[in-house]
């Protein structure tokens, strides 16, 4: 069956599923979605995906939604192609779904709001307030943190929790790897697929120096940047770089 994937070259969950699909080695039809142009909220794209987010994963023309569970879902049903993804062992499995719990909880929901006041300040202060309620209208998740954006972008004590948030969830991180290699483990797993969006995205917007004095954690980070599905995952444009309140994309270095 052809795999499809609609994603957004610099959504971090997109990223997170191209990270997985290098990883086992498969190829899809890829579907750019424009942010810019609303192609999320269209009628088409819900009917695929009622959250009217990214990524959506189509399979022999059934679609599977939200990023963590699409990365399950394609180890799971693919377990012979690439790298094993999920441990083999219940107890293993337990540990990296624990994981992925506290990534989607913690870190994933805390680097949006540095992300949005770095990057979409212009564009979201630019379309004004009619033009965001009426963005917050048809969106069918997270419209009271849309609404805490405001005028003028989140405010500094919301980005200084939200920072707080991501430093906690490296010092977990830490923790787990000054035992193991990886974050579950001896071996890659999802676990680490899943967060490392985040740690790239908070390279980008200048946030990096919260991990220097975690040796551990940046040694993790420059090993899983040196895989070759990093390369494949981050092609030219994937990554993001401040300008002002402005969204450039940021070329891979080679």
């Amino acid at each position: 069956m052809t795999l499809e994937l609609y994603h957004a070259h610099i959504s971090t969950c997109s990223q997170k599923v191209r990270l997985c699909l290098a990883e086992k080695g498969l190829d899809f039809v890829s579907h750019p979605i424009d942010f810019a142009t609303r192609q999320h909220l269209s009628d088409d794209y819900l009917a695929l995906n009622p959250n009217g987010v990214v990524p959506t994963l189509v399979d022999g023309g059934a679609p599977v939604i939200d990023s963590s569970v699409i990365c399950e879902y394609l180890d799971e049903a693919y377990p012979d192609e690439g790298a094993r993804l999920l441990p083999a062992d219940p107890l293993g499995r337990a540990r990296v779904r624990a994981w992925l719990r506290y990534i989607e909880e913690v870190p994933t929901s805390a680097i949006r709001m540095p992300s949005f006041n770095s990057l979409f300040k212009g564009f979201l202060i630019g379309i004004g307030q009619e033009g965001r309620e009426a963005y917050i209208a048809r969106t069918p998740l997270r419209k009271d943190l849309y609404r805490k954006f405001g005028d003028s972008g989140f405010s500094d004590e919301d980005v200084e929790s939200a920072r707080a948030r991501l430093r906690a969830c490296l010092e977990r991180m830490q923790t787990s790897l000054s035992g193991n290699a990886w974050l579950a483990g001896d071996t890659l797993t999802l676990a680490d697929i899943c967060v490392l969006p985040t740690l790239v995205r908070m390279e980008d917007i200048g946030m990096a120096n919260m991990w220097e004095d975690l040796g551990a954690v940046a040694d993790w980070y420059a090993r899983i940047t040196a895989r070759p599905s990093f390369g494949t995952a981050y092609y030219d444009g994937a990554r993001v770089a401040v300008g002002g309140n402005t969204l450039k994309p940021q070329p891979r270095e080679a």
